[in-house]
């Protein structure tokens, strides 16, 4: 049996589970994350004891494909949640290791329940934004701004996010020049602080929303001078709002909710799971 407790940020949902991945994570993630067969969700994220005395928990991410991801903005708000909410801390700044090093949380709580969590804003490190880059694809060829917030991302500008085809961006996601894949963002400049922005994850498929995409796109729009640095731009994606800044020296911190759906229990045994 195992327990998990379901939770999503702006709509991008996992499975949140408590102790150490076992060896059939990825096949566990594969199978649960099926919004057919099983809970549903955009994969599985692992919270763990800290490996290091200089962090508090550490997290592991599984796609909803079974393969592992790096980081995630939205899962790594709801890791913070959970673990206050739970009493597994009492402490409203956190440190918590992933795949591309540790981040610092700080937890508000609800003003309405000061035992529950909100939002969470997140150091998300440095931001590296790449050279702009003509894409070739099926529907003619794209720029595209490479960028780095701990996993990849590949960054189209354009006119109307909205109606952006997402064929357009499933094919950048696997293009050949991102041969281990890319997480890729449509983005509409709505105003210098305003960004609309819709977003494909490698392993996942279209989402909600990504925290790290949300980065992302800002990191490129200051870059491209569309935003200014030092002011937080306000990011609309599918699934609610984020709040991020990115500092001139493009380190880049977002703020956004955590939101608990409901507590279960999966039989492995039952689906097959070996």
């Amino acid at each position: 049996m195992i327990q998990f407790v379901k939770m999503h940020g702006l709509g991008n949902d996992y499975l949140f589970v408590y102790g150490t991945p076992p060896a059939n994570a990825s096949v566990l993630s594969r199978m649960l994350s099926d919004r057919h067969r099983g809970p549903g969700a955009d994969g599985m994220i692992w919270i763990t004891p800290a490996a290091s005395p200089a962090a508090d928990f550490g997290m592991r991410i599984f796609n909803a494909d079974g393969s592992e991801a790096m980081m995630c903005g939205n899962g790594i708000r709801c890791v913070g949640k959970y673990v206050y909410d739970r009493r597994l801390t009492e402490k409203t700044e956190l440190i918590v290791e992933t795949q591309s090093g540790p981040r610092t949380l700080i937890l508000h709580p609800d003003p309405d329940d000061m035992s529950k969590i909100s939002t969470v804003t997140v150091d998300m490190g440095l931001a590296a934004v790449g050279e702009p880059r003509s894409l070739p694809i099926s529907q003619g060829v794209f720029p595209v701004i490479p960028v780095s917030v701990g996993n990849p991302h590949a960054v189209v500008f354009c006119a109307d996010a909205s109606q952006f085809p997402t064929d357009q961006l499933a094919e950048i996601s696997v293009h050949r020049c991102f041969p281990d894949g890319v997480n890729a963002e449509c983005a509409e400049i709505v105003s210098p602080t305003v960004i609309r922005m819709r977003v494909w994850e490698r392993g996942s498929g279209m989402t909600m929303a990504c925290g790290t995409g949300a980065c992302a796109v800002c990191a490129a729009a200051v870059n491209q001078g569309f935003s200014p640095a030092e002011e937080p731009i306000t990011v609309f994606l599918d699934g609610g709002t984020l709040s991020v800044t990115v500092y001139r020296d493009g380190h880049v911190v977002m703020t956004g909710g955590a939101v608990s759906v409901y507590e279960g229990f999966a039989d492995a045994n039952l689906m097959g799971i070996t």
